[in-house]
């Protein structure tokens, strides 16, 4: 079954990256270049006409955003354990967990990195407030060591990701249980081959 990542690094399809490695499948990468608008040329737009990657191709079907992908990856591989299949109560706190990063954590970064003019207010904004989302995540992973108690799923990589990142650049506090988070996440092995992998295409891109 061939696997075709539609790839630029870094950005959101690192995150895919690394679940692709997690599951263990062989894909193949088709690299895009921002900086030569490669990701706005007719033909990866007729992949994903918002012409933004990730995208996946999977025998002929295309399927966009992280944590669809995310999610469709884990059932389409199960034998790689990174979802709780349906019946198992752990399911409806996994897809919670799946979406929360792109619909919650995202756009509050987002909004607090760029000011508008004038503050929306709470109840306009699909995730409250930024502290509220902060604290949120805070006691989820204050039981650990992962978002499911001790079962890595792919909403760890999806949570894990915008963590990582958003400590990068200081656009999240590293909170004590962020931090151990993170560095238990850093301990995978997929996730270390993914970024060792990113990095050797950046480098070749520079």
């Amino acid at each position: 079954m061939a696997l075709i990542l539609y790839h630029i690094a870094p950005s959101r399809s690192s995150i895919v990256r690394w679940m692709l490695e997690e599951i263990g499948q062989p894909y193949e990468l088709r690299v895009l270049s921002m900086s030569k608008g490669e990701n706005r040329d007719p033909a990866y737009l007729a992949v994903n006409p918002m012409g933004k990657v990730p995208a996946l191709d999977h025998d002929g079907v295309v399927i966009t955003e992280v944590s669809a992908i995310c999610c469709y990856l884990a059932d389409a591989f199960p034998q790689a354990g990174l979802a709780p299949p349906i019946g198992d109560p752990r399911r409806g706190p996994y897809l919670k967990w799946l979406f929360f990063g792109p619909s919650c954590i995202e756009p509050a970064i987002i909004d607090r990195t760029f000011k508008r003019a004038q503050e929306a207010p709470r109840g306009t904004l699909g995730y409250g407030d930024f502290d509220t989302v902060m604290d949120v995540v805070s006691g989820a992973l204050t039981a650990g060591p992962y978002l499911l108690g001790d079962a890595f799923t792919a909403a760890d990589i999806v949570i894990g990701s915008q963590l990582r990142w958003g400590m990068m650049f200081g656009l999240i506090p590293a909170r004590p249980e962020f931090v151990a988070y993170v560095e238990r996440l850093n301990a995978r092995a997929a996730l270390q081959k993914a970024t060792a992998l990113d990095a050797a295409l950046k480098d070749k891109a520079g």
